[in-house]
């Protein structure tokens, strides 16, 4: 025991006429010097035992969100096609579905290369759906595949986790595990907000991304609709001597219309000169904001992979057609579950700031085309 503590006292640096056996601190402080080689050597591989054990409850919940989300999917296609046989293997093949991106080395013409994918897509997904669910009216195969698309992006987080889980465990790496670690709180939100869209879409219910086709819906209200593009209505109508172009998706399937080509035949082939664009759409609040903010702004307010926005932005260059932007402020989980009554309330706050846009920004006789951007699930025009 004495060559014991001899040998911890020359490692601190102190001598053995510096033991002072009835000072407990001294114990303390040896033992702690004892410990050290032995996090040294095992430290980095506890803290990758921990992180595994946080990380696979994570992942079993993801499971059990991702297998839920499935039986709910083919529980709701039973349901509405009662007759039909059973879908749970086309619904499987489905989720596995995926998309490669064209090459972005060269980028010229890399948008319309998009598009060409992403419409290709689209299609692709709605012959899937015709197949799972023969006869089924548009409303429904709408909200079909909004669920399969929920379903699927649910299966999508819980193989990338499970993936970066698996890898991290089979190479004792803890870099690769600590990184999960910290992004596992932003997926599990995301995959719960997923989780519940499923249930609003079954239900055909607004969701708080819809906000921006409501507000423009209830102004065609009583106007004659006319296709602008596929799944993409407008309309006609006034307010205080300004021409007003109202253009949103067409309601109430579940789908987002062709926004961006819809201002291209407007401008282009039938050639109505805008003196400005108003879109209106949901943003992403910041920690702190409250849900249903408005705010005024400038430019695309549009999201997706881009393609939208790209050709909004060509036309309205093209044409020096100023773009403003009125956005409603709300979480991921607010955007795509059912409407929050703080969204809601936000309708004539957002109304009273269209107009007041096209009240400072044009003069009588002008011209103003307003978009309602967004899912317009539940939302009649």
């Amino acid at each position: 025991m004495a060559d014991f503590f001899s040998f911890f006292l020359q490692l601190g640096g102190l001598g053995e006429g510096d033991f002072d056996a009835s000072n407990p601190l001294m114990y303390v402080y040896i033992i702690s010097l004892a410990t050290i080689p032995f996090f040294m050597l095992y430290g980095q591989r506890m803290q990758g035992k921990v992180v595994l054990g946080e990380i696979s409850k994570s992942l079993v919940k993801l499971k059990g969100m991702r297998d839920m989300a499935r039986l709910d999917t083919i529980e709701y296609v039973k349901t509405t096609l009662p007759q039909s046989p059973d879908p749970a293997a086309k619904i499987d093949k489905f989720l596995e579905y995926f998309t490669i991106m064209p090459v972005d080395i060269d980028p010229t013409g890399l948008v319309r290369k998009v598009e060409h994918v992403v419409r290709t897509k689209d299609e692709r997904m709605r012959q899937e759906v015709r197949k799972i669910c023969p006869g089924v009216s548009d409303y429904e195969a709408s909200k079909i595949e909004n669920i399969l698309e929920a379903a699927s992006a649910l299966n999508m987080i819980y193989k990338v986790v499970r993936h970066f889980y698996l890898m991290g465990k089979r190479t004792t790496s803890v870099y690769v595990l600590v990184q999960l670690q910290m992004v596992m709180p932003l997926l599990l939100e995301e995959a719960e907000a997923l989780k519940k869209a499923i249930g609003t879409f079954q239900k055909g219910q607004p969701i708080g991304d819809g906000i921006g086709p409501m507000v423009v819906g209830k102004m065609m209200l009583g106007k004659e609709k006319k296709y602008a593009a596929k799944e993409t209505v407008y309309s006609e109508s006034e307010y205080k001597g300004r021409k007003l172009y109202l253009l949103k998706a067409e309601g109430p399937a579940g789908t987002v219309g062709r926004p961006g080509e819809a201002i291209q035949r407007l401008a282009g082939d039938l050639a109505i000169k805008f003196d400005a664009v108003i879109m209106i759409d949901a943003a992403l609040k910041l920690e702190g904001e409250r849900t249903g903010d408005v705010a005024e702004g400038i430019g695309a307010a549009i999201g997706g992979i881009g393609v939208e926005k790209y050709q909004i932005e060509e036309v309205a260059t093209q044409y020096n057609i100023p773009v403003y932007a009125v956005i409603v402020k709300q979480s991921v989980l607010d955007a795509i579950t059912v409407m929050r009554k703080e969204i809601a309330d936000s309708f004539d706050r957002v109304t009273d700031t269209v107009h007041a846009v096209i009240e400072d920004k044009t003069v009588e006789g002008q011209s103003v085309l307003i978009i309602g951007v967004s899912n317009t699930m539940g939302v009649a025009q």
